[in-house]
C-alpha cells in the first residue's frame, strides 16, 4: 500500500565550505593553498562574474533556495546528504592535497536548513584540514544534532551506521564509505587506534562482502539498508565495471539503495532486483559557478532525488527527481528547455541499465524501471 512506503530524499555532493563559507553570515579564515587560488573569495568574485552579484552575508539557507520548500513540500521519511567539507577554524592544511575545503562551524545552520537526517562524511575532503580538522568536524556536527557517519575517531565509529527512525516502525540504517577513485587518500583510513573514514581498500568481492557483513550484523526486522557511497571521477558518463559489480553484489547482499556520488554531474540510474542504484548524484552544493572547462556536462544542473521503497522488501516502488539550477550560489528551479536536456541526457546515459526518464510538465522528472529485473 502506498501509506506504508518510505520516502527518502537524497543528493549529491553538499560543500558549503571554501566560497560558499565566504558568503554567509561567519565566513572563516579565507586563506587557501591551491595553484592559483589563495583566497576562498576568489570563488565568490568568478560566481558574481558570471552572473551577478551575491548579497553579503547571505541568510543560511540562501544556498539551498528553492530546494528548501521543494523538499518540505515532499516531507520525505528520511533525509540523507554527502557533506563534502571540513567543518573546522583549523589552519592544519593536509598535506599532498591540491584543494581544502573548510567551513567555519559557526556556519552549520546552512546545513541545517535542509533538516538532513544523516550526513555522510566518507569523502575526500572531510580530513582537508587533518585529525584535529576532523575531530572539530564530528563535535561541531554532534553539537548542533546533526547526524554523521563514514568518519569517526576510530574504524568502529567510522563503519558505524547511522541509524533513523521510520514513522510506521523499523528504520532505515545509512552506511557512508569511500573509495580512493573518488580521491580520498589511503592513510585517511580510520583504524582500531587512529581517526579516520571508512574506507574501502577496493571494489573486490571480498570488499563488498564484508561491508555487507558488517551491515547486516545491525539489521533489525522491518529495517531499510542505504549505502552512500563516495567514488569515481569527477567528469564523464561511463561507469566502471568494477562499480557496476560492486554495487550489485551490495544489492545482492541484502543492501536496499546504493546512493553513489563524487562527479560533479549526474550518472546512470539502475533498478537491480527491484532495488535503486544511483551511480552519481552529481553536485548540488558548491562554488562552482564561474569555473569553465566542462560546460558540455552543464554542472550548473543540479537534481532532488525522492525514492519511494517498501519497508517491507525494499524494493523502490517509485523514484521522482525535481531538477534545480545553481546562480549566484543558490538553487533555484531550473527551467522547462534544462531540465528535459536531464531527462533526456540521463534517459541516454541509463539506457544500458534500462532505465529510463520522462519530463513531466509540473517540472518533474519521473524515473520508469525496465520491465522484469535480472536474476
Amino acid at each position: 500500500m502506498t501509506s506504508e512506503l518510505v520516502t527518502l530524499f537524497a543528493c549529491g555532493d553538499v560543500m558549503p565550505g571554501r566560497g560558499v563559507d565566504q558568503i554567509l553570515p561567519h565566513p572563516g579564515d579565507p586563506e587557501l593553498r591551491e595553484d592559483y587560488v589563495r583566497d576562498a573569495n576568489e570563488y565568490v568574485t568568478l560566481a558574481e562574474r558570471a552572473n551577478g552579484p551575491i548579497p553579503r552575508p547571505a541568510g543560511f539557507s540562501w544556498p539551498w533556495g528553492d530546494a528548501v520548500a521543494v523538499v518540505e513540500e515532499a516531507a520525505p521519511d528520511v533525509r540523507v546528504i554527502n557533506l563534502e567539507t571540513s567543518v573546522t577554524r583549523s589552519a592544519d592544511f593536509a598535506p599532498g592535497k591540491a584543494v581544502h575545503y573548510r567551513m567555519n562551524p559557526d556556519n552549520l545552520p546552512c546545513v541545517a536548513a535542509i533538516r538532513p537526517d544523516v550526513c555522510a562524511l566518507a569523502n575526500n575532503h572531510v580530513l582537508d584540514f587533518g585529525e584535529r580538522g576532523l575531530r572539530e568536524s564530528l563535535g561541531a556536527l554532534a553539537g548542533a544534532g546533526l547526524a554523521a557517519a563514514g568518519a569517526g575517531l576510530d574504524a568502529a565509529q567510522a563503519g558505524r551506521p547511522a541509524v533513523v527512525p521510520l514513522p510506521d516502525g523499523g528504520r532505515m540504517l545509512v552506511v557512508s564509505c569511500g573509495t580512493a577513485s573518488s580521491g580520498i587518500p589511503a592513510r585517511w583510513a580510520a583504524t582500531a587506534t587512529r581517526p579516520g573514514i571508512n574506507f574501502l581498500p577496493s571494489l573486490s568481492p571480498a570488499a563488498a562482502d564484508a561491508l555487507i557483513t558488517r551491515t547486516q550484523a545491525a539489521r533489525q526486522g522491518g529495517d531499510v539498508i542505504v549505502v552512500s557511497i563516495h567514488w569515481g571521477s569527477n567528469w564523464g558518463y561511463g561507469m566502471d565495471s568494477d562499480q557496476v559489480r560492486f554495487a550489485r553484489r551490495l544489492i545482492d547482499g541484502g543492501i536496499d539503495v546504493i546512493h553513489g556520488h563524487s562527479s560533479h554531474h549526474p550518472r546512470p540510474i539502475e533498478v537491480y532486483r527491484g532495488k535503486l542504484i544511483l551511480y552519481g548524484c552529481g553536485d548540488c552544493i558548491d562554488d562552482y559557478e564561474g569555473i569553465t572547462g566542462y560546460e558540455e556536462y552543464r554542472d550548473d544542473l543540479r537534481l532532488l532525488y525522492f525514492a519511494s521503497i517498501a519497508p517491507g522488501t525494499g524494493e523502490l516502488a517509485a523514484l521522482t527527481m525535481v531538477p534545480m539550477q545553481a546562480r549566484n550560489m543558490r538553487l533555484r528551479h531550473a527551467g522547462p528547455t534544462d531540465s528535459r536536456w536531464l531527462a533526456a541526457t540521463l534517459s541516454r546515459i541509463s539506457r544500458e541499465f534500462g532505465s529510463r526518464v520522462e519530463y513531466r510538465p509540473d517540472g518533474r522528472l519521473i524515473m520508469h524501471p525496465p520491465g522484469p529485473c535480472p536474476g
